[in-house]
C-alpha cells in the first residue's frame, strides 16, 4: 500500500536517527519536540499555563505616593593644562 507507514518503517527510521544523532542527543531532542507540541496544543486550544498559575496570585497595589527625584547639580570639573616635554608655558 503506497503511503502507509507501518511498524517496520518506523523501526528503520528510528535506527537511522539513532545512528545519525547518537544516543546522547535523542532524549534532548525528544524533550524539545514534546515541549514544542505541548506549546502548539496550548496555543490552539487557548489554554495557557501562565494564566492558571497567575490566577491565584494577589495583584500588586501601590501603597506609597510617587516621590519626585532630587535635583542633580553638575559638578564643575577643573583640569590643569597638559604639559608635554617640548611645550613650554612661559
Amino acid at each position: 500500500m503506497p503511503g502507509f507507514v507501518g511498524v517496520p518503517e518506523l523501526l528503520i527510521l528510528l535506527l537511522v536517527v539513532l545512528i545519525f544523532f547518537g544516543p546522547k542527543r535523542l532524549p534532548e531532542m525528544g524533550r524539545s519536540l514534546g515541549k514544542g507540541l505541548r506549546e502548539f496544543k496550548d496555543s490552539v486550544t487557548g489554554e495557557h499555563k501562565d494564566d492558571q498559575t497567575l490566577a491565584g496570585l494577589p495583584t500588586a497595589t501601590h501603597t506609597h505616593e510617587p516621590v519626585a527625584p532630587e535635583e542633580v547639580v553638575p559638578e564643575t570639573i577643573v583640569s590643569e593644562p597638559v604639559r608635554h616635554e617640548d611645550d613650554s608655558l612661559t
